[in-house]
């Protein structure tokens, strides 16, 4: 145990930060930027791939279904691999790891994330839509104004467990040299050479609270959604006795 603590107060730098201000930014504060970047480009191209895939265009529907079912298919690791050798040979130069690994889980997670937006849209009631278009709403705006609000509410802790996903994913980086929380463990493992398994369990430790604090936050919040539907219900009750009383 004094082992642990002693390897985190001598290398608590570069688990955080890496080697900044003296290197590239590393550690667990890369793996946090890499992870929440990639989640943020990766929603609108799932948010489009969702609406695509319940759309009731084919040329639209059939395409992403396509790319969804080939991305959940393969593995991430084989997908890092291509990006990190056809990206260069696209655009004709070499790209960071950094640059490789945030533009892989863009692409892999926008299938991951399209997938639990369109679970969000078919949850809701078929009344809602026929409601909207009740109002004269087109598909295009009762799909934005009406059913894309509800579903992202609905589908919040999904959004949240997927980030932790992807946290964990982050450590593949390690092979294509992405200076993340897993290499900087590496880097301190190299210099102790002689105490692997503490570093690493440090390393699981950093993993398993950053991750653990995320998913019992999506748990308040899904708890939070099902009490506002329990509510919505318990209201709705009461006024479709009164109206059955009345007639």
């Amino acid at each position: 145990m004094f082992d642990l603590f002693k390897i985190v107060h001598d290398n608590w730098p570069l688990f955080l930060i890496g080697q900044y201000p003296h290197g590239p930014l590393g550690g667990l504060a890369s793996t946090l930027i890499l992870a929440a970047s990639a989640l943020v480009l990766a929603f609108p191209l799932g948010l489009l791939l969702a609406l695509a895939r319940v759309s009731p265009w084919r040329w639209l529907r059939y395409p992403a279904t396509v790319w969804v079912y080939v991305l959940r298919g393969i593995p991430l690791l084989m997908v890092i691999f291509w990006t990190y050798f056809l990206v260069p040979l696209l655009i004709g130069h070499n790209i960071t790891g950094f640059t490789t690994m945030l533009c892989t889980l863009v692409v892999y997670q926008s299938a991951y994330l399209g997938e639990i937006i369109r679970g969000g849209i078919q949850a809701l009631p078929g009344g809602q839509y026929e409601g909207a278009r009740a109002l004269g709403l087109g598909y295009v705006r009762t799909t934005l104004w009406v059913i894309l609000p509800q579903a992202l509410y609905n589908a919040l802790p999904s959004l949240i467990s997927q980030f932790v996903s992807i946290i964990k994913e982050t450590s593949l980086g390690y092979v294509i040299n992405v200076q993340e929380v897993t290499f900087a463990a590496n880097q301190v493992n190299n210099q102790l050479l002689t105490k692997p398994f503490q570093v690493f369990f440090i390393l699981a430790i950093t993993y398993y609270v950053l991750c653990y604090g995320l998913t019992r936050l999506a748990g308040a919040l899904e708890g939070r959604i099902a009490r506002k539907r329990l509510g919505s219900a318990a209201t709705a009750t009461p006024q479709a006795s009164l109206l059955t009383t009345d007639n």
